[in-house]
């Protein structure tokens, strides 16, 4: 209703964009807080609603109804709150932005699409906003299109989503064929009950997981994420922290019944999880940008979501989305501060800010520690409980979890060295031509300062739900985690790992934390390590950290120039050799046979001229009667 509005809204003020957008989503936060304490009175059980029929093809009826249940009322939550922060931040960051209510509008149907996406009661109906998810993506990483950067960074996104979305369709198409059927509930009966055959039941999961990939930025699909930065900072904290990254961990999570059943499944989960916390989190180390910091660490935290998934330990990755979109949040709209105040991005034009601004630093500061997971933040419970579950399932996952924590907290403890310690390094009018096109950059011509209120209190309020949103979920008090789970048939409930609190594995995780965080500190701050040293001796891996493992370049050299164009260079040649000399030469051929066919007929004989006239005529005179009678 927001957007519907926001789009016939040309003679309004463009405050009033804000306003209505805010209004309709505060709206929306106090309905799925209602809808949560409904849910959590059945345990996390589904609330009955009807479905109504759809549309009908032949013998495929699909209907379209509401899910609500543990999952979808904890997602919604996340959904709107999250949503409701950035749009009150966004008022003052994007308050001069020529696109003010184009930006409102597109981040109202962002978020809806969201919202339905979670909602969807069938596979097809799930699909469309899925597809409307991206859509909006590419839209609003792209709202700045008269930068040639912003636009080619919404077609990758665009591209590289389309690729899992494929996977997605074959998905469609398979459980189609084994089922008769595209509504979730009778899926989840047919995968249960082995009325769905092993081979097809494992490619129908891999599909679906091929589509979270490209939506949760999994290796290798996850070049589109960094590269989605060219959007406005509020942008980038709604699609990290609770829309489009978030989308890929809900479906595995919605469809977990399915996947339990299938071990090769949550393997390739588990395998693809692995490599992309530990990839991801060796990138964030080298990157100057600190929304590519940012962007790394959400890709590499996902990770570890799409890691406890494969383990069986669905209740703590989505325990972990759920703690997860408020720091993540908090770090954008930290980043954003921060360049609203100094003009840039750039960590090495930064330096200092702590006593500049106080609100931000102390707000980041929570963020980072939770995200290392240190006690009692809330990472600290959600990632936890996913290496508990690692431990008593696949054992070198969590070590691969582990050291995923020892890089977390080395490439954090770098950000905030970077950006708060140390003196100022960026001059009074600092500028990033990279992000010129945000509201606030390159337009500072004085010492930083601390942003606005507008911009500070959605800070402070998430930075407290950094901190708390943990106590939901902890040993002797699994209130969000039986709520989570209560929408399980039984037989997949049995198929979870559960695991009771270890406090060695606590204690480890908190210990490898602090030990990258002092890495960072010897490295960056006491300067006991010289980072070029480091650099020299570790070659050739920051080479390859430095060129993004070089995929990039392979995806650009062999699959657009070779593949793509080289496949269009091949259908240009076959029709300029088959379509257009095929035509010429046949008309030529033709021609030919005509004459040849005509001379035959030349026999000299008036009286068959004479007869061929005659039968002509009637012929036509035949036809002039049939057509008008």
């Amino acid at each position: 209703v927001s957007f519907l509005g926001l789009t016939r809204s040309g003679a309004w003020s463009p405050r009033y964009s804000g306003y209505l957008t805010i209004l309709a989503i505060l709206g929306s936060f106090l309905l799925s807080l209602w809808a949560l304490d409904s849910v959590a009175d059945t345990d996390g059980a589904r609330i009955g609603f009807d479905s109504h029929e759809w549309l009908t093809v032949g013998d495929l009826q699909v209907n379209i109804g509401i899910t609500l249940d543990g999952l979808a009322a904890v997602m919604l939550v996340v959904v709107t709150g999250v949503s409701l922060l950035v749009q009150i931040y966004s008022q003052e960051y994007m308050r001069e932005d020529e696109g003010y209510n184009r930006y409102f509008a597109f981040m109202s149907l962002f978020t809806a699409s969201m919202l339905g996406l979670v909602l969807a009661s069938s596979v097809l109906q799930l699909f469309v906003f899925w597809e409307l998810v991206g859509l909006c993506s590419y839209l609003l990483i792209g709202f700045w299109f008269q930068k040639d950067s912003a636009r080619r960074a919404a077609l990758k996104a665009f591209m590289v989503t389309r690729i899992g979305d494929l996977g997605f369709m074959i998905a469609l198409l398979i459980i189609f064929t084994q089922t008769g059927s595209l509504d979730i509930d009778e899926i989840y009966e047919a995968a249960i009950a082995g009325a769905i055959g092993s081979t097809a039941l494992t490619l129908f999961a891999l599909g679906l997981f091929a589509g979270a990939a490209g939506k949760s930025a999994q290796f290798p699909l996850h070049t589109w994420l960094p590269d989605a930065m060219e959007g406005p900072t509020p942008v980038s904290a709604l699609i990290h922290a609770a829309t489009m990254v978030a989308a890929g961990v809900y479906l595995v999570a919605r469809f977990y019944p399915v996947f339990a059943v299938s071990e090769d499944a949550l393997l390739t989960i588990a395998i693809i999880g692995s490599i992309t916390t530990i990839g991801a989190a060796l990138l964030g180390i080298v990157a100057t940008d600190i929304k590519r910091v940012m962007a790394y660490s959400t890709i590499s935290q996902l990770g570890y979501m799409m890691m406890g998934l494969g383990v069986g330990g669905m209740v703590a990755a989505i325990f972990h989305l759920f703690t997860h979109a408020f720091f993540k949040a908090l770090l954008f709209l930290g980043a954003g501060s921060v360049n609203h105040a100094t003009g840039t991005f750039d960590m090495r034009l930064m330096g200092g800010l702590r006593k500049y601004m106080p609100i931000t630093y102390g707000t980041m500061i929570v963020a980072s520690v939770a995200l290392v997971g240190i006690f009692p933040f809330s990472g600290f419970w959600s990632k936890d409980e996913i290496l508990a579950d690692a431990w008593a399932d696949r054992p070198w996952v969590f070590v691969v979890g582990m050291a995923g924590v020892y890089l977390t907290a080395l490439y954090v403890g770098r950000m905030i060295i970077m950006t708060f310690w140390g003196e100022y390094r960026g001059g009074v009018q600092a500028e990033d031509e990279e992000h010129a096109g945000d509201a606030h950059a390159g337009a500072h011509h004085r010492a930083p300062h601390e942003s606005p209120a507008l911009m500070t209190l959605p800070l402070l309020v998430l930075a407290v739900l950094a901190f708390g949103a943990g106590f939901l979920n902890v040993p002797g008090f699994h209130w969000l985690g039986d709520i989570i789970e209560g929408w399980l048939p039984h037989e997949t409930e049995e198929l979870l790992t559960h695991t009771d609190f270890k406090l060695w594995i606590a204690a480890t995780s908190v210990a490898i934390g602090l030990a990258g965080l002092g890495t960072a500190w010897a490295i960056y701050q006491a300067k006991m390590l010289d980072p070029a040293r480091i650099r020299s001796f570790l070659q050739p891996l920051p080479q390859l950290l430095d060129n993004r493992y070089y995929l990039d370049y392979l995806y650009e050299t062999v699959f657009v120039k070779e593949l793509v164009l080289g496949s269009a260079r091949w259908g240009l040649a076959l029709w300029d050799e088959y379509v257009i000399d095929g035509a010429v030469n046949g008309l030529a051929s033709a021609t030919g046979w005509s004459a040849e066919q005509l001379k035959l007929a030349q026999t000299g004989q008036v009286q068959l001229y004479g007869g061929v006239m005659f039968l002509g005529t009637i012929a036509a005179v035949i036809g002039i009667l049939v057509v008008n009678p």
